[in-house]
């Protein structure tokens, strides 16, 4: 098999960033997902439309001009078949065009209906635009995002737009398909960036409510306060991680660094000494390559790892050993995630170019020659 979501036809409707991210993750787990490009070939946004985005893999495309009565029909017709649909335009743009719920549900009652926005359908925010920074500003995540002293640094955009977006839609879109398959109806899903990076500090919310986590910048175990969760540079300019929270990770980190008999060190969760032990061990970090503290420290309890970059991670043995990288079309990728004993997903496909796969679409749908060449001939299909 190719996946557990095989058997699934999704339909997207082009866009950029969290919307193509939960394609992906649909796709890579087997699901049928047809892509409904432009008949410009934009996608918007400033990126190219390539072979090599990986957040287009595994796609199967139809360039439609839903400027054309032609074009909203058949993209009305091609989600009369489908299971599931995502959409990441403004609210209102696809009732506009005349696809919006009422009349695909209309068309077919079972049809899951998800909508990737930043500020969500609803609320004071939600016709204007944003980016992932925005978001996850307004969500409460990105205050706490940064060093003390120092103002707040956005996590590239892996917070908002794929974590409290394109991931947490791929799970209201697997949720409500699980709901129909299991005799209810479909349904409209509002996924909001907003809400699902909300969501995603829910453990931090916890913390604070408990009284362990200030909201000061930099001043928590977990955002680079406390000496023992950090990364350090090396002699040779390059980085390491330490994350030895319990007990015995601190002291397994202790003994390899021959800290165990410096008194200074045993106050683990003395804040006070925090800032000090931090530049002992930002000092003795220096003393070695990265490479040195490897040979030294992985394969270790102390918590510890390289701070590899994109190349370097695809090439790091353990991530070898787990293939979590694939070659497609030459190019290096991550491979799907996460793995399933039964129904692993096939290695997948490079992202097709808009209309790649028109005939075959339509001629699914039941359309002969004589029809599709019409469409093409009235500029509907490309």
């Amino acid at each position: 098999m190719a996946g557990p979501l095989t058997g699934l036809r999704i339909v997207e409707f082009a866009g950029i960033g969290p919307g193509p991210f939960c394609g992906m993750m649909l796709a890579d787990h087997g699901a049928e997902v047809i892509r409904i490009d432009r008949p410009t070939g934009s996608r918007g946004g400033s990126q190219p439309v390539t072979r090599k985005d990986v957040l287009a893999r595994g796609r199967k495309s139809i360039a439609l001009d839903l400027k054309s009565e032609e074009g909203v029909a058949l993209a009305r017709r091609i989600c009369a078949s489908a299971d599931g649909l995502i959409e990441g335009f403004r609210p209102g743009v696809m009732e506009r065009l005349g696809l919006g719920p009422d009349e695909l549900l209309g068309d077919n009652p079972k049809l899951v209906y998800g909508r990737m926005t930043g500020w969500g359908q609803t609320g004071p925010y939600a016709p204007y635009a944003g980016h992932d920074i925005n978001y996850i500003a307004l969500a409460g995540a990105l205050a706490h995002f940064g060093r003390a002293g120092e103002k707040p640094t956005p996590p590239i955009n892996m917070v908002g737009d794929f974590g409290g977006g394109g991931m947490m839609l791929a799970f209201g879109m697997v949720a409500a398909l699980l709901n129909v398959a299991r005799g209810g109806e479909g349904q409209v899903i509002d996924a909001a960036m907003t809400d699902g990076t909300a969501v995603l500090m829910g453990m931090i919310h916890g913390m604070k409510n408990s009284g362990v986590w200030s909201e000061d910048l930099g001043a928590n175990m977990l955002d680079t306060g406390a000496h023992f969760y950090d990364t350090y540079e090396t002699r040779d300019g390059k980085f390491v991680s330490i994350g030895s929270i319990e007990p015995q990770f601190y002291a397994e980190l202790r003994r390899i660094l021959g800290l165990e008999e410096d008194r200074d060190f045993d106050a683990q969760h003395d804040r006070a000494k925090w800032d000090m032990l931090k530049d002992k061990l930002a000092a003795l970090f220096k003393t070695k390559t990265r490479d040195e503290w490897d040979a030294l420290m992985e394969h270790t309890d102390a918590c510890y790892a390289p701070v590899l970059t994109m190349s370097e991670a695809a090439r790091h043995p353990h991530n070898v050993a787990r293939r979590a990288f694939v070659e497609v079309d030459g190019d290096i990728q991550p491979a799907p995630a996460p793995r399933y004993s039964r129904t692993a997903p096939d290695s997948p496909p490079a992202a097709p170019l808009p209309g790649d796969d028109s005939d075959a679409i339509l001629q699914s749908l039941g359309l002969d020659a004589a029809e599709i060449a019409a469409l093409r001939d009235s500029g509907a299909v490309v």
